[in-house]
């Protein structure tokens, strides 16, 4: 009958730590920080103004580097894209060496981008 008691008890201890050391557990912290990223691609798609897309995308863009935290990848690019396509030139290769540099697997598109622009330019 006691060992039946200390089981029962050790059993219980074991469930109360589980619960203990579980609810310690944090999420990690993710890499990048999206904030409202995904859903202007989307609006972008489909056929939104280029204006707002710009200013929620700046305004998250302060956010994320008011956190120290980091853009994902295409952010930059993205953001360049539509100051070209709201004729804010001088702001189109300043986005794109950023995510070159950020992400310098992006850089021969980021190239072909820029080569573009500057044709558009002259």
């Amino acid at each position: 009958m006691k060992q039946l008691i200390v089981k029962r008890i050790g059993v219980a201890a074991a469930i109360a730590a589980t619960m203990v050391l579980s609810a310690c557990h944090t999420a990690p912290k993710t890499i990048y920080q999206w904030g409202g990223y995904q859903p202007q691609v989307y609006q972008h798609f489909k056929g939104e103004s280029p204006d707002q897309q710009i200013a929620v995308l700046e305004k998250d863009l302060l956010a994320i580097g008011a956190a120290g935290n980091m853009a994902p990848p295409g952010y930059h690019a993205h953001l360049g894209m539509l100051y070209a396509m709201t004729g804010k030139e001088a702001l189109v290769a300043p986005q794109f060496e950023t995510e070159k540099k950020l992400f310098p697997e992006s850089s021969a598109y980021m190239d072909f981008l820029l080569k573009k622009s500057k044709k558009s330019e002259n």
